[in-house]
């Protein structure tokens, strides 16, 4: 067994890969690991009265275009999200796309990110949708105080090796 197939042994931790066997939290080496491209698609939805869909479908909120706002306030957070989620490894991301659809008594958003790397980017995904439903809701709790964010969940996440 080399070195890279025994951090991921049976320690005492239960085989969890976040602790040591003294039951600490740490970084997993992701070193030995060949990169990969790397793709994962994250979603969540902000549940709104219909009235205040109304409002930023006719672009009447007070604080601007609120789908400009959640959209570049989503990339970003993603972008931060090694930052915010003390385990994750800071990763050069190739790309974030939002993407919104907005139904008559909510917004439902989907995030998908990719990178080249050796370890995931689900992560990033999920932050990406995060920071995007939170900036909907700040956009928008003026207006509507009863706004719900749920489901947010992950859809999907592949890898495959690089070729060439």
């Amino acid at each position: 067994m080399d070195n890279s197939e025994k951090e991921y042994e049976t320690d005492g931790s239960g085989g969890l890969s976040h602790i040591d066997a003294g039951g600490k939290a740490r970084m997993v080496s992701v070193g030995h690991k060949p990169p990969m491209r790397r793709t994962a698609v994250a979603e969540g939805r902000i549940a709104m009265a219909p009235a205040t869909i109304d409002r930023i479908r006719a672009n009447e909120m007070k604080k601007g275009d609120v789908i400009a706002a959640a959209n570049i306030a989503g990339v970003c957070g993603g972008k931060e999200t090694s930052r915010l989620i003390p385990l994750c490894h800071n990763i050069l991301i190739d790309q974030i796309t939002l993407d919104f659809e907005i139904e008559s008594d909510g917004i439902r958003v989907r995030s998908t990110a990719a990178c080249i790397g050796q370890t995931g980017i689900e992560m990033e995904a999920l932050t990406s949708v995060s920071v995007a439903l939170l900036t909907l809701y700040d956009m928008c709790k003026a207006v509507d105080k009863a706004m719900e964010i749920e489901s947010v969940r992950l859809i999907s996440k592949t890898k495959e090796i690089i070729n060439g």
